[in-house]
């Protein structure tokens, strides 16, 4: 393990705004669009001990984000999103004016622990989260004999490729594995990320079909994958248009009339499944192309998904299941196994294929935690997610959703 004063290279670990997730700009568009004038806040957890105290990176961070508030998109960056056809041409003239903040995001340390909020307009602000986890991540991973995580990276990296081209000797199943890199917020660094993606790419392109980071898929010409995440979803229990109850029915709809019919895969454990699919009625089920698992046993939630499409006499056949929760390639091949007859799938890894060099990863979250001054929360089917900061709050959305203590 190397000092902190390793943490300052000459180049920042950020130098595209572009180097982050598509559904960040996905959810941004929608929101700049229908509720601009939203106040939120963003904040930093971790959520397992590290193995060195985060506070000593503080300097750093700051250092990063400092450089972060300077950034612009580009002209080609904006040609590439402009030329995405669910991306809107007043979202481009936003986004070619649009700068970072500093005021806006402050980082802090109390003991071992680094605190990083960012508070304001939410369309100036929800961008900060997948940028300041790729900044901790490589920061920390800095620390660590560089040399070794590499050739450990390397070789593991290899086994994956061999793990996925057995798919070719086996008989195919009705529907073909589709696999993607969700590796941003959780990478060892960038250059590895690029690599991984890379390497993938060119050895495994008739499984790998895209990647959530919008500079990779540009460079190296690519699918961007991604639709929403929770904090659009979480956003709406607190925006007042609508009674709690509905919070789920309005964020869907919201969606539908934003892209009518593209980027239609939802998000389905913002309250857990049983609530989701509550909401998810025939009109939806119909109007999106599918759903996103990312907490709860995917198998069990997968069979939940596929018993209510037969209740709705949906053929499964043209829906996808989306997995995208902890799983390495061998999880993701066990899963695919099991649905592949019956319904189409796609496969996001994230740190397991952009962070696995043989070191304990970081277990670090950005989180929406307040809009407007009111609290929101998200109910996860894991009971390590659940996230929120006010228990009254929590209580009252259980109650009304009906949902179990987890």
């Amino acid at each position: 393990m190397h000092s902190a004063s390793a943490q300052f290279s000459t180049e920042p670990i950020i130098t595209s705004l572009l180097d982050t997730d598509l559904y960040k700009f996905t959810m941004w568009q929608a929101m700049l669009h229908r509720h601009p004038q939203t106040q939120a806040e963003y904040r930093f957890v971790c959520r397992k001990k590290p193995q060195f105290p985060l506070s000593l990176l503080l300097d750093a961070v700051n250092h990063e984000l400092d450089q972060l508030c300077q950034l612009r998109f580009s002209e080609k960056e904006l040609a590439y999103l402009g030329a995405l056809r669910f991306i809107k041409s007043d979202f481009i003239d936003f986004l070619r004016i649009f700068q970072f903040q500093r005021p806006f995001i402050r980082a802090y340390a109390e003991g071992d622990d680094l605190h990083i909020e960012a508070k304001g307009p939410q369309v100036h602000v929800m961008g900060f989260e997948i940028f300041v986890l790729a900044i901790v991540n490589e920061l920390y991973f800095r620390q660590y004999d560089a040399q070794a995580a590499l050739t450990e990276g390397k070789k593991r990296l290899a086994i994956k490729v061999e793990e996925l081209k057995t798919l070719g000797r086996e008989a195919a199943l009705r529907h073909p594995f589709e696999l993607f890199d969700f590796g941003v917020r959780r990478r060892y660094s960038r250059q590895w990320q690029h690599h991984v993606v890379q390497t993938f790419a060119q050895e495994t392109p008739q499984w790998f079909k895209g990647t959530s980071n919008v500079q990779l898929a540009m460079d190296l010409d690519i699918v961007p994958i991604g639709t929403m995440a929770h904090e659009y979803f979480q956003t709406y229990q607190a925006l007042g248009v609508v009674q709690l109850r509905n919070f789920q029915k309005a964020a869907l709809e919201s969606w539908v009339q934003e892209y009518r019919g593209d980027l239609g895969i939802a998000l389905t454990d913002t309250v857990g499944m049983d609530a989701f699919i509550a909401d998810f009625d025939l009109y939806f089920a119909k109007l999106f192309d599918g759903l996103r698992h990312d907490s709860g046993d995917p198998v069990v939630w997968g069979e939940k998904a596929l018993a209510h499409y037969a209740r709705l006499r949906i053929d499964a056949h043209t829906k996808r299941l989306v997995f995208s929760d902890g799983l390495d390639v061998p999880e993701a091949l066990r899963i695919y196994h099991h649905f592949a007859d019956r319904t189409q799938c796609g496969f996001g890894i994230g740190t397991q294929l952009t962070n696995d060099m043989g070191l304990k990863p970081l277990s670090i979250v950005m989180k929406l935690t307040s809009a407007n001054g009111q609290p929101v929360a998200k109910i996860s089917d894991s009971p390590g997610k659940l996230l929120c900061d006010d228990q009254t709050f929590l209580n009252y959305l259980m109650q009304v959703f009906q949902v179990k203590q987890p």
